[in-house]
């Protein structure tokens, strides 16, 4: 699998493009702060995105050449990111670590998901936020990217009860739309959009 993913970043077009992903564009278009972790972050358009808005960023992924085309697209872009290659099956999250995490289309097979997720809120400072994108099941009817096997995909309530209670959601919906990412996102497109934040609340940490 992390070979796959090696092969597929090494290509000399951005898989998923270098631009962030549109959900991540619309929440978080005007200068922030604070510490944000984006999971399986690949090649890093999301976390430069976040590190050109003023956030101190650290992309997480497997796949040490993802992170090699990370750190290239922010010295493109002028920024500066974190970079760490670790694997979610065994990642420590460190608790109350995170003003934010992001989490773009970083599917997993099912119970590897339901825990990842499931730890997400303790690693979150009080108030801290979650960004969380994934395929939802209609996704298989477009055929325009994301993986093949159904456990693998999202639905809001399912979603919600991976990451437990505690939370406050801003958004939680299924979206339908165009996506023009790269050569591998390409086409109407479904999937869920989590906005949600730590309940034990500290207004300041709130996205833009």
């Amino acid at each position: 699998m992390k070979e796959h993913w090696n092969q597929r970043f090494a290509e000399a077009e951005f898989a998923y493009g270098d631009a962030p992903h549109v959900s991540v564009c619309e929440q978080f278009c005007t200068p922030g702060s604070g510490r944000v972790l984006c999971l399986a972050e690949g090649q890093g358009r999301n976390a430069v995105h976040l590190a050109s808005l003023g956030y101190e960023v650290t992309a997480l992924d497997f796949s040490e050449v993802g992170l090699q085309r990370a750190q290239e697209l922010a010295a493109r872009t002028g920024v500066t990111i974190h970079t760490l290659q670790a694997d979610l099956s065994t990642y420590v999250f460190e608790p109350e670590a995170w003003d934010g995490i992001v989490s773009i289309f970083g599917h997993l097979p099912a119970p590897l998901r339901a825990r990842v997720n499931g730890q997400l809120r303790g690693a979150l400072k009080p108030g801290g936020w979650l960004q969380l994108v994934g395929y939802h099941p209609k996704q298989l009817e477009y055929g325009t990217g994301g993986p093949q096997e159904p456990s693998m995909l999202y639905t809001v309530e399912g979603l919600k009860a991976e990451l437990g209670p505690g939370w406050t959601y801003d958004v939680a919906e299924l979206v339908e739309r165009e996506l023009e990412e790269g050569p591998y996102h390409r086409g109407m497109s479904a999937f869920v959009h989590i906005l949600a934040r730590n309940q034990q609340l500290a207004t300041s940490n709130q996205p833009s």
